[in-house]
């Protein structure tokens, strides 16, 4: 038997907003792998959040339930679009659920600023909606 190669962020599809925007309309999955401070600030409606790192003393590490979290509330066959504030968390996120053998999974590229960004998240100032990121770019 042929051994399977691990997935990579190689491996990751990546949509930008206008893509997922379509995507949920059709029945894809939210989730937010965002902290759960972040996602109180503001989401996606009918989002699902489960982080996928938490914030410590020490740092974020990476939060060892992720997986049987996601597996409590979705199937391996669901399609899902994966996002956390700029597009890092949910690609390595998606990475692991590919591993863990999710089929459809895809990464909001710029993640949830990027749908602030291009309007989806309502009226309020983008500082209001969204925390500031050090890894995008003003102009992103």
């Amino acid at each position: 038997m042929e051994e399977t190669k691990p997935k990579t962020v190689e491996d990751v599809e990546t949509v930008d907003v206008y893509a997922a925007k379509g995507f949920l309309s059709t029945g894809h999955r939210y989730l937010d792998v965002r902290t759960n401070e972040e996602f109180a600030k503001s989401h996606i409606e009918n989002a699902l959040n489960i982080p996928y790192m938490f914030q410590t003393d020490e740092g974020r590490v990476i939060n060892p339930d992720f997986l049987s979290q996601v597996a409590s509330v979705c199937k391996k066959d669901e399609h899902m679009i994966v996002a956390c504030n700029a597009g890092g968390r949910g690609s390595r996120a998606c990475v692991d659920l590919l591993n863990a053998g999710y089929e459809h999974v895809a990464n909001m590229g710029g993640g949830y600023s990027a749908w602030v960004d291009a309007g989806f998240a309502g009226d309020k100032p983008p500082e209001e909606l969204k925390i500031a990121c050090k890894f995008r770019t003003k102009e992103n």
